[in-house]
């Protein structure tokens, strides 16, 4: 097992290409697949490209501020101190690949923007207090806690079937969340990942000759705190009131209202927008004063870039995905060598193809739901059933999917190339775990 993983490693350091390249490559892929399945033309394949290419504008924002407002608030002085003493029950290389891999399975759970940032932000702060520690394994230990995602109580699939006059509302009705978040298979494949993946990612511990550590003193944020030292020659009303606590505390304090507001109204119905508007306020506060929190953002936002060029790309091909009909076309193949007993499980696996090319839970919805939900009723299937193993598909692949990687990877200052290796065996047990579930469950 341990060749494996070595060779798995050795395979994605030396073939897998920078997550730009992927996305460029993956483009040329779903061009000529649309060609050839669907009979679209050259000229149409492109026009779907291009017309799709900004469909993920307001997602890119929503990810570039998970990104900038996790990491201001973990640059904290306060937040630090927190992550630092959860860090300190981790007292071996071991524990510390369990326990942050425990950490971001229940943080995505909750959340998955939450989860995604968290689990990164808390394998930094490991690294820097554990030594010996592969830190390759422990960001994708970090990140693998995000396969639950979909069966969690964030997940956009359960959630919008469970909302009124959603899309499908007129093949399923509405159905609510006891039948898809909260039924027993779920909760099963839940428990046996939240069991299995942290022992899992422990076993994959490299041998000491073969463990990749990192300096301590590179993870710290180069974040200027000299702002309340400022010469008396140099002491402006305008840079006064960049010193001023007043201002973040009124600020802040209304940020506060807001949340507070929002939790009495909606419960906690936690979405991108409210957990980027927690984390940045919650950052104002703690950084104190607005000189300390903008040199804390100008240093979050260097690792942004991936985001900001790569997403476009993604939407382009979800555009020749779903105007083509090649996602159709891929969900038809699996449909049509289903039975009464495979069905969820091909479901499922159709999911994890096709969110390798569609890596949006909603836009993944909207193109497989006529087709699954069709064949699902021609079978006697439960609705329910497939919505969740398309579900849980579109939260598998994610693993081997540089898409959500970014914002991790960003964080812990790493390369896809670094991690996946790890990636590639956790999707191949969880795969097995989840398609177990979807059979007898």
């Amino acid at each position: 097992m341990k060749g494996i993983i070595n060779f798995s490693n050795h395979i994605m350091q030396r073939y897998l290409p920078d997550p730009y390249l992927f996305v460029v490559l993956l483009t040329f892929v779903v061009f000529i697949l649309g060609l050839i399945f669907t009979g679209s033309s050259p000229i149409e394949m492109v026009q779907f490209w291009g017309e799709g290419f900004w469909e993920l504008l307001d997602f890119s924002m929503q990810m570039v501020l998970v990104l900038v407002t996790g990491h201001v608030l973990a640059s904290s002085p306060l937040f630090k101190k927190i992550l630092g003493g959860l860090a300190t029950t981790a007292k071996s290389p071991g524990s510390a690949i369990i326990i942050v891999t425990v950490v971001s399975i229940i943080a995505s759970w909750i959340n998955w923007g939450f989860g995604l940032v968290i689990g990164a932000l808390f394998a930094k702060e490991l690294a820097k207090r554990v030594k010996n520690v592969d830190y390759r394994l422990l960001i994708a230990s970090a990140y693998s806690g995000f396969l639950v995602w979909h069966g969690g109580i964030s997940g956009s699939i359960p959630l919008s079937i469970a909302t009124d006059k959603h899309p499908f509302e007129n093949k399923m009705g509405i159905i609510s969340t006891s039948e898809t978040i909260f039924s027993t298979y779920n909760i099963a494949i839940v428990l046996a990942l939240f069991i299995i993946l942290p022992l899992l990612n422990r076993f994959m511990m490299p041998s000491k000759d073969k463990t990749i550590t990192v300096d301590p003193a590179i993870l710290d944020d180069a974040t200027s705190t000299h702002a309340a030292s400022i010469e008396k020659e140099s002491i402006t009303p305008a840079t006064r009131l960049e010193n001023s606590f007043i201002v973040s505390l009124i600020i802040g304090i209304l940020g506060l209202i807001f949340i507070s507001y929002y939790i009495i109204t909606h419960g906690f119905q936690l979405n991108l927008n409210i957990v980027n508007f927690t984390f940045l306020f919650l950052g104002i506060l703690c950084h104190w004063t607005p000189k300390r929190f903008l040199d804390a953002v100008a240093n979050a936002v260097k690792g942004a870039a991936g985001i900001i060029i790569q997403f476009p790309f993604y939407a382009g091909i979800m555009g020749m995905m779903t105007a083509s009909g090649l996602a159709a076309v891929m969900s038809e193949a699996f449909v049509s060598i289903s039975n009464d007993f495979t069905f969820y499980c091909f479901a499922f696996l159709s999911g994890g193809l096709v969110n390798f090319f569609v890596p949006s839970g909603g836009g993944q919805w909207a193109v497989q739901a006529p087709i699954m939900l069709d064949a699902a009723q021609s079978m006697g299937a439960s609705l329910s059933k497939t919505a969740m193993a398309i579900a849980w598909g579109d939260a598998w692949t994610n693993m081997i999917q540089p898409f959500w990687a970014l914002p991790a990877l960003a964080i812990a200052g790493l390369k896809a190339k670094d991690i996946m290796g790890f990636c590639v065996i956790i999707l191949i047990v969880s795969g097995v775990i989840i398609s177990l579930g979807m059979l007898f469950l």
